[in-house]
């Protein structure tokens, strides 16, 4: 989610004002690394209740769990294992047969696309932070007037 959220921005925004006490509205808000110093310090603490709200309710938004420290709602129940939550594909469905098999090359992909995903997100803020850029230009190449030539590779008005 966090590379889709580094590539929406860049092509739409929500209407409105971000802060109305402030007169900032979404639109001003910079894509990538700007938003950070434009986003007011209420805004971010209102982010964080938030997250800390969800995780202390173990998504039930009903009553306070005692999940304990360094665990996730998902190990509240005695079959508990981290991050399952019994929802199954996409957290819509339970459908997947219960095969050992599948379900371990299912937690290896998963797993393995997590790490790209974290990869690919470290990749683009390195190159926001460095380059300063975060739209299409960040991922257009500008080729040389040669390189789309057959047999001729010798760049020409060099002088």
């Amino acid at each position: 989610y966090a590379c889709i959220g580094y590539f929406v921005p860049e092509y739409t925004k929500f209407s409105g004002e971000l802060s109305p006490s402030l007169g900032i509205k979404f639109s001003d808000v910079p894509n990538g690394l700007g938003a950070l110093s434009v986003v007011p310090l209420a805004g971010w603490l209102q982010i964080i209740a938030f997250c800390g709200f969800i995780e202390n309710t173990g998504f039930t938004f009903k009553q306070r769990k005692q999940i304990g420290w360094m665990k996730d709602a998902s190990m509240t129940s005695e079959k508990g294992e981290p991050g399952n939550f019994g929802l199954g594909w996409i957290g819509a469905f339970n459908t997947i047969k219960p095969i050992p098999a599948l379900r371990q090359r299912k937690l290896n992909a998963e797993l393995a696309n997590g790490r790209l995903a974290m990869v690919a997100i470290m990749g683009m803020l390195f190159q926001n932070g460095t380059f300063g850029t975060t739209g299409p230009e960040m991922w257009s190449i500008e080729l040389p007037e040669y390189a789309n030539t057959v047999g001729d590779f010798i760049p020409k008005n060099l002088a």
